[in-house]
């Protein structure tokens, strides 16, 4: 199968030029293009379908550094790129120098992220999150897209788009794409290409933490889906032991006997979880260096207690050797009612 090379285009005046057939979506990227990116632009493309147009963007955004972060040491594959985007559907990549996106400098007015882009990753890294949303903004404009996609990886940056959009009338739809990961469960990042084989040995244990998680939080919606249905005697904590998972088994007689049926799970509970395996990886060589853990309301990244029904993210971010990376999960709380 061939595919037909993507237009590669530095200038909006260029982009503007293209004559537009159907829905154009739009993929962000910094480039070092990989399956996760190949991901949203396939998205884009089923989307839009035969008759729209996919035009990626590779820009590494400077405002998005901060001190001591990076930006020099970014990967920088355009060629390699190209032939990703081609591969996965694009009609044209956006290339744009950073003159051609901040014509006068750095620009005097920005978006700014407010209290949400304070918390977790804002509050590790000042500032990021309003060199996001001010490029995001531009780039917008810039290519007038009817749909933009984003992957929920970054979970914080997809919400904060969303409520950008959303706050101030952009028309544009905003899609996220689930997380894509590597066989051993990582999550794709162009920082994984940093990570030597022990590195990434102690990096897995992002993803393990955050399946750990998961699987408490599973455990926890099935023992409260069955104590709906089981009378509140000590029938109920044998049929919940019954369910045959060792962490239910173990809090069956709890939630027997002291939750109602209409409890959620524990976010508690499922912090916990995960947090054994990150504590676990503080002790690997190299050990894993924790920023933060939280499980948060994904409408403002506020943390959510054990009172909390409805969505949520499971986020955390850590270092590992001179590689900081992130990951999340989202879970749904009190699901079945």
């Amino acid at each position: 199968m061939t595919t037909t090379p993507p237009v590669l285009l530095r200038t909006a005046d260029e982009l503007h030029a293209r004559v537009r057939h159907g829905r154009r979506a739009v993929v962000m990227t910094m480039g070092a293009l990989h399956e996760g990116h190949a991901t949203l632009i396939r998205a884009a493309r089923d989307l839009v379908g035969g008759d729209g147009e996919v035009v990626v963007t590779v820009f590494v955004n400077p405002l998005q550094f901060g001190a001591g972060e990076d930006l020099d040491r970014y990967p920088r594959t355009l060629d390699a790129d190209l032939e990703i985007a081609g591969r996965a559907g694009a009609d044209a990549v956006f290339a744009p120098s950073v003159e051609e996106v901040y014509p006068g400098g750095e620009p005097q007015v920005r978006v700014t992220a407010g209290p949400m882009g304070e918390r977790l990753e804002g509050a590790s890294r000042p500032g990021h999150f309003d060199g996001m949303l001010t490029v995001v903004a531009k780039l917008l404009h810039l290519t007038r897209p009817d749909l933009a996609l984003y992957g929920q990886k970054d979970a914080q940056q997809l919400a904060l788009i969303r409520r950008m959009v959303r706050d101030l009338n952009f028309g544009v739809d905003i899609v996220g794409v689930p997380t894509v990961r590597e066989e051993d469960g990582l999550a794709l990042s162009s920082r994984n290409r940093y990570l030597s084989p022990q590195d990434r040995r102690t990096a897995l244990a992002l993803s393990q933490a955050l399946f750990a998680g998961l699987d408490r939080h599973a455990a926890q919606e099935a023992l409260r889906a069955r104590a709906r249905e089981v009378p509140a005697t000590q029938a109920r904590a044998e049929a919940l032991s019954a369910l045959g998972e060792s962490r239910a088994a173990a809090d069956a007689h709890a939630v027997a006997t002291s939750a109602p049926a209409s409890a959620p799970a524990s976010a508690t509970a499922v912090k916990a979880a995960a947090r054994l395996v990150l504590d676990d990886a503080a002790r690997l060589d190299p050990p894993l260096e924790l920023d933060y853990l939280a499980l948060v309301d994904p409408s403002d990244f506020t943390e959510v207690g054990d009172d909390h029904t409805g969505e949520a993210v499971l986020a955390v971010a850590a270092r590992v050797g001179a590689t900081r990376l992130i990951d999340n999960v989202p879970l749904t709380f009190g699901a079945a009612s």
